[in-house]
């Protein structure tokens, strides 16, 4: 909750062809994560690729997001 708009907002400083997320190492994903990477996800359309760690995929399957085109295997 803490950092998720942090990461949102460093994800969008500068123009980019391709953002990457590489959540792999992270062991907590909240409501709030959830949230700012749906975000992201609408304001790259295309251009995002979220890397979850098996926690953040889990999170998301459960939250219905698992089937996502920006979101690669865990």
């Amino acid at each position: 909750m803490a950092t998720a708009d942090v990461m949102f907002q460093t994800a969008l400083r500068e123009p980019a062809e391709h953002v990457t997320l590489d959540l792999r190492e992270v062991t907590f994903f909240d409501s709030a994560a959830i949230h700012a990477v749906v975000r992201l996800a609408q304001h790259l359309p295309g251009t995002l690729t979220v890397l979850p760690s098996r926690q953040v995929h889990r999170v998301l399957d459960i939250s219905g997001l698992g089937d996502q085109a920006w979101l690669r295997p865990a």
